[in-house]
């Protein structure tokens, strides 16, 4: 029983607020939530992207031609590049993240350019994700597992910590994963290997860690996205659920050795000074490939292709201090530090004409690899820089307790900057740039800040608002764009500002924790506002445009009776793009937003089985449409998976079984239509089976 509810799949509502630092969901003015380790084990996700399926206010995507999760929080794109590692930007691996290696997944739906500091990657408006590495805790841990997803894929794990010293003050935590084989989707090929490494000291004052993690991965034949052409004027119809119609020389992949040092040190009961350093060096190559629809009764679709290889090397550091005063019935807790972001991104690519063959999504077929290169920049054997980036910032709160801390108020700012130098792929003779030459500089400056009410009527609830900014590096003015004459060609936007008013509620009881909330986002975009200068049909790039999202979002976590456990809620959205130009798309709906979402998770202890569990999860998505035009649309779906875990003891060692059925029904559905710039199309995945026994030594 004991080896049973420490099994549990479980979210809590508290996490790390960024620069606030650990906080009870009770305390804060945002929307928190944390997903455990022990959900990971027993779902045995595969990637990020299969943890948050759990989160009724995420949605995943793939990015352009490749397998890089995209995430849609609150209906704007979270890029994985813009994932934090234990509150640090820029060192998790760039385009897929195994879960294995974590104790917990966070998730702050809003806005956190406060909180967080502009994410490097220029997106996270909706909501961030942070990744809390696994540690060692106070009971020793020997854990192997071994696990096998359907088709063909099989894998293995394990786990180990313990405590060391008088006082237990040092402690050591060792994990790793190996896997490969086909997965559900025919033909697509995946491995990872992993490996993480903890030492912690924890003892008076004084606390220290040390994170070290390796990931390789590698997926080959990725069935990939699908692009609508403005020509095509009907959704196709879902192929086969299991059907690939990826190409067998599609390929990424993926290596990635990052991690942080961490210290803390109390200098008095009521103050804290910190302090944090991270790196990643990070390597990518891969053939590209979008599939493009040419004909949706038929299913014919023409192959393009790209190769990109390219290397990242990024450090982190965040330094502050916290200091708690109380006088006169009235507490402070002030907040003040710093941090900055080195981003340096070495690449190259090909680009290929489309293949002379054409593949078809219904029964597809193998085509030749396109090769007849159309553009080529920096060195395919040896990528030079392309952009060196660094964020700067620096960050001052308060929060303000009175009544015995009943009502918060947390009141900060944090002046940031951007500089980007951006270099060129091939020689510009025009400008007399050489290959690898500095083309363009960018250095912004931004402040964003935070104002946020927590009052707590009566023990266990919590209202809650906030007033919070994003913060992205503004774009670039195109040389083309729509058929007009842009006047400032290469004008760098300053950086675009999004503004985030919620207000919400959060229940804490023994068995029920509720949290909801209503938000409203608006975010600037850039468009063409077109000027009567000469030559004629001229415009001017700017950041006029807007995006605004609303919405409501509830989230339960209940154990109605003993051993019944429900993990649900949903989110309702209304997206709409105003600002337009010459009023095109004015007032519709953006592309891949869905109108509402909703998950449902359930776990049941069987009372007349003892060590007996039967879960089942249900992912809905309402419809969202297919283009800004708002002509093509997708329709809602509903997934169903359903699994058991049984615990054994072997000797006084408990065995944990597992084994589920994701997509049970089969269910064909084009999962999602976001993407930053055209109407694509994600297929959902099809049935897959997961085994897995794990054994605590």
């Amino acid at each position: 029983m004991t080896a049973q509810k420490a099994n549990q799949t479980g979210v809590s509502h508290e996490g790390r607020i960024g620069v606030l630092g650990d906080k009870p969901a009770e305390d804060v003015p945002f929307a928190v939530k944390s997903y455990n380790s022990a959900l990971i084990l027993n779902q045995q996700p595969q990637t990020l992207g299969q943890v948050l399926e759990n989160d009724p206010s995420v949605r995943t995507s793939y990015g352009f031609g490749n397998a890089a999760e995209q995430f849609v929080i609150r209906g704007f794109a979270l890029a994985g590049d813009d994932i934090g590692f234990d509150g640090l930007y820029g060192i998790t691996p760039r385009q897929l993240i195994a879960p294995e290696l974590y104790e917990s997944v966070q998730v702050l739906n809003g806005s956190s350019a406060f909180l967080n500091g502009a994410a490097p990657g220029g997106t996270g408006i909706g909501g961030s994700v942070n990744l809390i590495p696994k540690r060692a805790g106070a009971k020793p841990l020997t854990r192997l597992t071994a696990n096998y997803t359907s088709s063909e894929h099989f894998g293995g794990s394990f786990d180990f910590a313990r405590r060391f010293g008088s006082g237990g003050e040092w402690g050591v935590r060792i994990n790793g994963a190996a896997r490969r084989g086909d997965v559900g989707i025919d033909d697509e090929f995946r491995s990872a290997y992993l490996l993480g490494g903890a030492i912690d000291y924890d003892s008076g004052p004084l606390r220290l860690s040390l994170d070290l993690a390796y990931q390789k991965v590698r997926v080959n034949q990725l069935r990939p996205k699908l692009t609508l052409p403005a020509a095509i004027t009907v959704i196709p119809r879902v192929p086969d659920a299991k059907t690939n119609y990826g190409q067998p020389y599609y390929f990424t992949n993926l290596r990635d050795i990052y991690g942080q040092f961490r210290a803390e040190h109390d200098l008095s009961d009521n103050a804290m000074v910190y302090a944090a350093l991270g790196a990643r060096d990070g390597s990518e190559d891969g053939f590209y490939s979008t599939l493009s629809l040419l004909n949706a009764t038929t299913g014919a679709a023409s192959v393009s292709g790209s190769r990109i290889p390219r290397t990242d090397n990024n450090e982190a550091a965040q330094a502050g201090i916290r200091v708690k005063l109380a006088s006169g019935g009235i507490t402070h807790e002030f907040n003040f530090g710093g941090s900055m972001n080195w981003l340096v991104n070495r690449n190259a690519f090909e680009f290929y004409a489309i293949s002379s063959g054409t593949n078809k999504i219904y029964n597809p077929v193998v085509v030749p690899r396109p090769s007849t290169i159309t553009s080529r920049g920096g060195n395919m054997a040896d990528p030079f820089p392309i952009s060196r980036t660094r964020l700067l910032s620096t960050f001052a709160s308060d929060t303000i307790g009175i009544l015995d801390d009943r009502i918060l108020l947390t009141a900060g700012l944090r002046l940031q900057q951007i500089h980007v130098k951006t270099y060129a792929a091939s020689a510009i003779p025009a400008r007399n740039i050489p290959a690898g030459g500095l083309s363009a500089e960018y250095r912004k400056d931004a402040i964003t800040p935070v104002v946020g009410l927590v009052v707590k009527p009566v023990d266990g609830v919590s209202l809650y608002a906030n007033r919070i900014e994003a913060l992205v590096q503004g774009a670039q003015a195109p040389a083309v764009s729509g058929g007009f004459n842009i006047i400032n060609v290469g004008e760098v936007l300053p950086p675009y500002k999004s503004t985030q008013y919620e207000v919400g509620g959060k229940l804490t009881l023994s068995k029920v924790t509720a949290s909801l909330s209503f938000f409203t986002t608006d975010r600037a975009t850039q468009i063409l506002e077109l000027v009567p200068a000469p030559p004629a049909n001229s415009a001017r790039f700017v950041a006029s445009g807007l995006q605004r999202n609303r919405g409501i979002e509830l989230s339960i976590q209940a154990e109605p009776i003993e051993g019944l456990r429900i993990i649900t809620g949903g989110s309702v959205i209304d997206s709409e793009l105003r600002r337009q130009t010459n009023g095109l798309n004015e007032g519709n709906k953006v592309a891949g937003v869905p109108d509402y979402l909703v998950n449902g998770n359930v776990e049941w202890d069987l009372p007349f089985i003892p060590a007996l569990t039967l879960t089942g999860r249900v992912v809905h998505t309402g419809e969202q449409q297919a283009n800004n035009a708002n002509t093509l649309h997708l329709p809602s779906w509903t997934r169903l998976d359903l699994g058991a875990r049984y615990v054994a003891l072997i000797g006084d060692n408990p065995l944990t079984l597992r084994f589920s059925v994701d997509n049970v029904a089969n269910k064909r559905y084009w999962a999602t239509a976001f993407d930053s710039s055209r109407p694509d199309l994600l297929q959902g995945a099809p049935r897959t089976y997961k085994l897995s026994a794990s054994i605590d030594l």
